[in-house]
């Protein structure tokens, strides 16, 4: 067996301003609610690697791995993956934008399996990047949508 997810969300933002908040990397911490650091290993063309750090969780444990991700804004997509892979046999990510009559849309999709030696089965894991997904995007839309609003031009005065 193995876990699939896929959650979406619509921001009020122009297209460009997702892609650009969603993707500035060194930022994560400011966009994301659980990640406490974000170090850029390195950078080959468009992929970068990187380590991700988390918050503790409710055991103060401090869980950490090392991804990779290729952006390519022609397609509007991003094509992830875990390196270090933890409890994970594999974690591919991809991420889609869609222009939507009402700003983006953002489409996550996790394909995944747990290692069978996991302390939680694909099962667990499946309902909890589903809860988790739906904080992180709401966080991340409420987010962008303020910086959308604080990019808005003044109104014209009227003479």
């Amino acid at each position: 067996m193995a876990g699939h997810t896929q959650n979406e969300i619509t921001i009020a933002a122009p297209l460009d301003l997702v892609w650009d908040m969603t993707n500035d990397l060194e930022r994560w911490p400011q966009l994301f609610s659980e990640y406490a650091s974000v170090e850029i290993l390195s950078r080959e063309g468009k992929k970068t690697t990187f380590r991700l750090t988390m918050h503790p969780d409710d055991n103060g444990t401090v869980w950490s791995w090392v991804s990779e991700r290729t952006p390519d804004r022609d397609t509007l997509t991003v094509k992830a993956r875990r390196v270090e892979t933890g409890p994970f046999a594999h974690m591919d990510i991809h991420w889609r934008y869609e222009e939507a009559p009402a700003g983006t849309r953002m489409i996550w999709t996790q394909d995944f399996a747990m290692k069978p030696d996991a302390p939680v089965d694909d099962a667990w894991m499946t309902d909890n990047i589903n809860k988790n997904s739906k904080v992180q995007l709401d966080l991340i839309r409420n987010k962008i949508e303020k910086a959308a609003a604080g990019h808005r031009p003044a109104p014209a005065l009227a003479d």
